[in-house]
């Protein structure tokens, strides 16, 4: 075969930094410039520099999405978009329009239930498809239809020279779509379908988790697959030329030529996005933030200078993955530690040189280390620890996610943080955040880190004990994922995520009985329709392997709405019961948010209820509940801090309630309200915060798990550093002192972190 004579080696030709995370998806804006996008929740425009027409420049920032974005596609200069126009999906559900000229947004289409995971244009129509199974067609900011494509998540979307859509799915399967009408079905993946390309001439190229590239005929027959890749492949693309470019999460693009990979280009990172530019240059997106332009052409290869800089880069992320004798190599001392004295003979050390690990022994007569030799991990080390994609970690589980989907690996050691690694793991698999709390339960579950525990001391004022408990504490052990401290910062928030469904059904079923023997309120009992109504909404909430596709009518948050506004105060805790788990359903939460953005706020009109003089605890515990399971969806996070001073002070007497459930449940509140001010930046806000957790860190008959949330409230807010002062005017020194002394090991522990904190500059 002759294909190496024709083939020139790509190398580097230019770095583009400015994202602050990683860089997840390219737009090739034919010859005018570069749009990249970003867990930054950015997108960025690049344009040749005009100066030096090989090289690209910063140009203009899009600021506007709440979460990470995604997909990108270019609208060409037109009448209305003089220089152009970028179309952005992101993890917030929206699809934005910006204006090249200005860098303005000019369009939020919303319609979407979860992540936006592509988009195209069709003719003068935006085409966006997303985790919620839909394609959507914009026309003029306005949607004009919708229809289910997959039964799982829509991953990719391409539009076809000869007019057709192409989808890809994590059920497996790629469609070919004309208009809403599915043409043909390609089924050939063992897994996820993630990116789609056309192949000029020739068909359609998928990239999938599987691990394998495959380009198909129109016709449905498979004409070429190329493995190769050792991991997911997410990204795919061709050139006119006929090569093809794949990125993946093994850290590197390959370059395929007649199904053969003729170069593979190794990367820091995970390799999430690939594009051809028309030139013939690759456009690659990795995890560690930057942009990279590849060329075949001499003249346009990067300095020697930025050629050694890349390998240094390469050789410092391979230091950082590699690990001796079970410990990273980066966490092992230099040279300089053989200075310091052994204290017995044959004491050893083991040290960096260079790219390995070194072993040294303390020999007392000579008083000098003598050197053993080389460390490196033996055949049982390697049996104890699992590896995965070529890494080794302490746990790679087998997720099972249900809904006919493939089983996914999760890998995770003991010192990550687990709700890190579950947010990593839910957008890298493209799952939805729904998911979360129940990933990270696994995690410590499986991991031997505690779980779920149900605290069943309180009790139903009207029955007794055997009582429907309204929810239940989700004790979650809080892991550092900063070396310095071992309880803060808190990343992520926490949520009262188990319920007794049946219980709730049950006392609302007994309530309505109640009301229709009382001859004067028999008319707010209900019909054998709500009653039905209320039974399909708990069997929805109940089947938490279908969050990502299950759906409300806006006559089930109505139903639950009336009952919270017309029953008797006694009766309305099981009601608020439901609230707190409909918030934490994706599309619960969204048909929510309408009667929340209404003018009669219906949320503070129940706090509002259930905080009335004098306040009945098993409302104001589902109250909390309901308010606390809220900072989990971003969409509400601004009505959170918009209401934060009113919220914190009609339930601030819950701290000192004789009811262990209500001091937790209110604690938890206070944490994610510092994660969330902390996030914002909000000073003001933090400093109530503050106020309000050093309260129950000093509180006598907290309950252990209460004070300990309070105390990491406090250490991360003053880790932040806007409040630190302020605590340190609270005597949070002697807060911290308080509780390094308690028996209680986690107590001490944090009270250990504040004492530090106090103790920094």
């Amino acid at each position: 075969m002759d294909m190496e004579i024709d083939f020139k080696n790509y190398q580097l030709s230019q770095e583009l930094r400015g994202h602050e995370d990683d860089v997840r998806g390219i737009c090739v804006c034919g010859n005018a410039g570069i749009a990249t996008s970003s867990r930054d929740k950015t997108v960025r425009y690049w344009v040749p520099d005009p100066t030096d027409k090989r090289k690209y420049e910063s140009s203009k920032i899009l600021l506007g999405h709440s979460s990470f974005v995604g997909p990108l596609a270019w609208i060409p200069p037109n009448q209305d978009f003089v220089e152009g126009a970028i179309v952005s999906g992101g993890m917030d559900t929206m699809v934005l329009v910006w204006n090249l000229s200005n860098g303005e947004k000019v369009q939020s289409l919303k319609g979407h239930h979860l992540q936006v995971t592509g988009v195209v244009l069709d003719g003068e129509d935006i085409v966006s498809c997303s985790v919620d199974c839909t394609l959507r067609r914009w026309r003029k900011g306005q949607l004009v239809e919708n229809w289910e494509a997959h039964k799982s998540a829509i991953q990719a979307i391409i539009k076809l020279p000869s007019g057709e859509l192409v989808t890809g799915s994590t059920d497996t399967t790629l469609k070919l779509w004309k208009g809403k009408t599915c043409l043909h079905t390609f089924a050939g993946h063992s897994d996820t379908v993630r990116g789609l390309a056309e192949m000029h001439g020739l068909g359609i190229l998928s990239a999938s988790h599987d691990g394998s590239i495959r380009l198909w005929a129109l016709t449905g027959e498979v004409l070429m697959e190329m493995v190769g890749h050792a991991s997911i492949v997410y990204s795919v693309d061709s050139h006119v030329s006929g090569l093809i470019v794949s990125g993946s999460e093994d850290c590197s693009a390959k370059i395929w030529k007649d199904g053969a990979c003729v170069q593979s280009i190794e990367h820091p990172g995970c390799v999430w996005d690939v594009k051809f530019l028309e030139n013939g240059d690759i456009v690659t997106a990795c995890s560690d933030g930057a942009v990279r332009i590849w060329t075949s052409y001499q003249e346009r290869i990067a300095e020697p200078a930025d050629l050694d800089s890349y390998v240094s880069q390469l050789s410092q992320y391979k230091i950082s993955r590699k690990r001796v004798g079970g410990l990273k190599l980066e966490d092992l001392p230099g040279l300089e530690a053989l200075q310091i004295p052994g204290t017995t003979d044959g004491q050893t050390k083991v040290i960096r040189e260079g790219d390995n690990g070194v072993a040294y022994a303390w020999n007392l007569r000579e008083q000098k280390w003598d050197k053993i030799g080389e460390v490196v991990d033996g055949p049982e080390d390697g049996m104890k620890r699992p590896v995965l994609d070529g890494f080794e970690y302490d746990y790679v589980f087998d997720v099972d996610i249900g809904d006919g989907e493939p089983i996914r690996k999760l890998p995770y050691n003991r010192s990550d943080n687990p709700y890190d690694t579950a947010d990593k793991w839910l957008l890298k698999e493209n799952l939805p955040l729904a998911y979360r709390q129940q990933i990270v339960e696994f995690i410590l579950q499986n991991s031997g880190q505690g779980g779920v525990a149900l605290d069943s001391s309180f009790r139903d004022p009207f029955t007794g004990a055997n009582a429907y408990i309204p929810g239940g504490s989700s004790s979650m052990s809080v892991v550092s994922a900063k070396p310095t401290f071992k309880h803060i910062p808190k990343k992520g928030m926490l949520v009262f995520d188990v319920a007794q469904f049946d219980g709730i059904l049950k006392k609302i079923t007994e309530f309505h009985n109640s009301l229709l023997s009382d001859p004067v309120k028999k008319d707010l009992s209900l019909s054998e329709l709500e009653i039905s109504r209320l039974g399909a909404v708990i069997k929805i909430l109940k089947d938490t392997s279908h969050y990502h596709t299950s759906r409300f009518a806006d006559a089930d948050i109505a139903l639950l709405l009336k009952l919270l506004k017309s029953w008797p105060l006694a009766m309305i805790f099981p009601v608020i019961d439901i609230l707190r788990m409909l918030v934490l359903h994706p599309d619960g939460a969204t048909v929510l948010l309408k009667h929340v953005e209404d003018e009669n706020d219906i949320l503070m009109e129940m706090i509002k209820r259930v905080t009335t003089n004098p306040p009945l605890p098993p409302n104001l515990l589902t109250g909390i509940r309901a308010v606390t399971n809220l900072f989990k969806n971003l969409p509400y996070h601004t009505w959170l801090q918009k209401h934060q001073s009113e919220i914190l002070d009609v339930f601030s007497s819950c701290y000192s309630s004789p009811n262990k459930n209500l001091q937790l449940s209110y604690a938890t509140m206070i944490l994610n309200y510092a994660v969330l001010l902390i996030e914002k930046k909000d000073l003001e806000g933090q400093s109530q915060v503050l106020t309000a957790a050093i309260a129950i860190a000093e509180g006598e008959n907290i309950e252990v798990d209460s004070k300990f949330r309070a105390l990491v409230a406090v250490g991360s807010l003053m880790l932040d550093g806007l409040v630190k002062r302020i605590a340190l005017d609270f005597d949070v020194e002697n807060v911290a002192k308080t509780a390094k002394a308690s028996k209680e090991t986690k107590i001490a522990e944090v009270g250990a972190d504040i004492e530090l904190l106090t103790k920094q500059k």
